[in-house]
């Protein structure tokens, strides 16, 4: 069952005006705000208004909603800051980094020389079969869940 809100959340709480936020842009699902802790100046939120804990509880009218916002938000940060180019990323789950169990997209400028480097650990599938076995893996979950061509 999803919260459309959650009082010890502090993204329901800027939503619902009990916490202060630099608002930067607002739509019917979904609002803007600068991030508490940048990575550089303009480091931007973009925030579900209901709470849905991350990406697999996110109904799509919603998703569709964030993802216009994200894009007027993008490029106002890109005509305000002047970056040498930016981030869009989303964690989900605590592996993957995520501390605000909200759903939300980062918006960071990002400069060169700015420090910050997504330098994953890359790994090689051990063979062209290998490789084949993991995309049967996920066709199936895909297949099991959606007819192949139709839109989810």
């Amino acid at each position: 069952m999803v919260e459309l809100f959650d009082s010890s959340c502090p993204f329901c709480l800027i939503i619902n005006g009990k916490m202060k936020a630099e608002k930067l842009y607002e739509s019917e699902k979904s609002i803007a705000f600068l991030d508490i802790n940048p990575i550089n100046y303009g480091h931007a939120l973009v925030v579900s208004k209901e709470h849905y804990r991350d990406f697999g509880e996110l109904p799509e009218d919603v998703f569709v909603d964030l993802v216009h916002t994200l894009r007027i938000v993008a490029k106002a940060i890109v005509d305000a800051m002047s970056p040498d180019g930016f981030n869009i990323f989303n964690n989900n789950g605590t592996a993957a980094g995520q501390t605000v169990f909200h759903f939300h997209f980062h918006v960071a400028p990002r400069y060169k020389n700015d420090g910050l480097k997504f330098r994953p650990i890359v790994k090689a599938y051990d063979s062209p079969e290998h490789m084949s076995d993991y995309a049967k893996r996920i066709r199936e979950k895909i297949n099991s869940t959606v007819k192949l061509g139709d839109p989810e």
